[in-house]
């Protein structure tokens, strides 16, 4: 998928890179070969501090995070995220802890994500909402 151009001379159409951020090597695996089958460049990160590492040298178009992590979780690191980059879209994912996750999903969106997920989802309802996140920003 191509957001724009290098610039308006060079027309070479610009990859949209997205930071996973999942504990759960799995998730992230999936997550990076569903993203890669869209043609989007892919980056990972195991917890939500190693997230901001990364965004400090990277220019990243959109971050999906986890919610459940250690070191950092997803709600702090979507916090911090949005105060230092507003314009970062963002999608909060979750399966939840009990029905702990619906409702975190639900906060996040007042901390700054662009949009939620509720594991499992499928690569068809993951593609929609780049989609939606990447045109409309919400």
């Amino acid at each position: 998928m191509t957001t724009n151009t290098a610039s308006s001379q060079d027309h070479t159409p610009v990859q949209t890179e997205v930071l996973v951020v999942d504990d759960d090597k799995h998730t992230r695996d999936i997550l990076r070969l569903m993203l890669i089958s869209q043609g989007f460049a892919v980056e990972m990160a195991e917890n939500g501090a190693e997230a901001l590492k990364r965004l400090e040298s990277r220019d990243f178009g959109l971050v999906i995070t986890d919610l459940f992590m250690p070191e950092k979780d997803g709600i702090e690191t979507i916090r911090e995220i949005h105060a230092k980059r507003p314009e970062l879209k963002i999608i909060a994912i979750s399966g939840g802890v009990g029905g702990i996750g619906r409702d975190c999903l639900t906060v996040t969106k007042y901390l700054g994500a662009s949009a939620t997920l509720k594991k499992p989802f499928d690569h068809d309802t993951l593609a929609e909402t780049i989609k939606t996140v990447l045109t409309t920003g919400k």
